[in-house]
C-alpha cells in the first residue's frame, strides 16, 4: 500500500474559492436574469425566486464544511437541468443566460468534486504520515 502525497493547501483553496464564486454568480444571474435581463414577464417575475436556495449553501461553502460541499454537487444539477432546458426552447437573450448558468453549475460541481477529492487525499495523507511516525517513535523506557 502506498501512501499519497498531501495536496497542496493552494489546490484546496482554489478549489474553494471557485466553488464560492460559482454559487454567487449563479445567484446574481438568477435575480439578474428574472428581474432585469430577461424576465418572463416585463418587470420581472416570482421565479426569480430560484436564486433563494442558492443562499443556503453559500454559508456552508463559505464556513468550509464538507457536507456542503458534498450535497452541493448534487442539487446543483436541478439548476444545470434548468439551464439545458431554457437553452434549447428560450429565444435570446434568456437562451444566452440560460447557457451561462450551465457552464456556472458545471464550474460548481466540478470545483465541489475537486474540493472534496483532494481534502479526502489530505486526511489520508495525513493519517498516513501520523501512523507511520506513531510507529518510529522511539517507545519510553521501562
Amino acid at each position: 500500500m502506498t501512501a499519497s502525497l498531501p495536496v497542496s493547501d493552494h489546490a484546496i483553496a482554489a478549489t474553494r474559492w471557485v466553488a464560492t464564486g460559482s454559487v454567487i454568480a449563479l445567484i446574481v444571474l438568477c435575480l439578474a436574469w428574472e428581474l432585469v435581463l430577461a424576465p418572463v414577464r416585463p418587470g420581472g417575475s416570482w421565479i426569480a425566486l430560484k436564486a433563494l436556495p442558492l443562499s443556503i449553501p453559500l454559508a456552508g461553502l463559505l464556513k468550509n464544511r464538507m457536507y456542503t460541499y458534498r450535497w452541493v454537487s448534487l442539487v446543483i444539477w436541478l439548476y444545470f437541468t434548468e439551464g439545458v432546458v431554457r437553452g434549447w426552447g428560450d429565444k435570446p437573450p434568456s437562451q444566452w443566460l440560460a447557457w451561462v448558468e450551465v457552464l456556472l453549475c458545471l464550474a460548481l460541481f466540478t470545483a465541489c468534486t475537486l474540493h472534496v477529492r483532494l481534502r479526502q487525499r489530505n486526511a489520508k495523507a495525513m493519517a498516513a504520515a501520523n501512523e507511520l511516525q506513531e510507529g518510529q517513535a522511539p517507545s519510553p523506557a521501562a
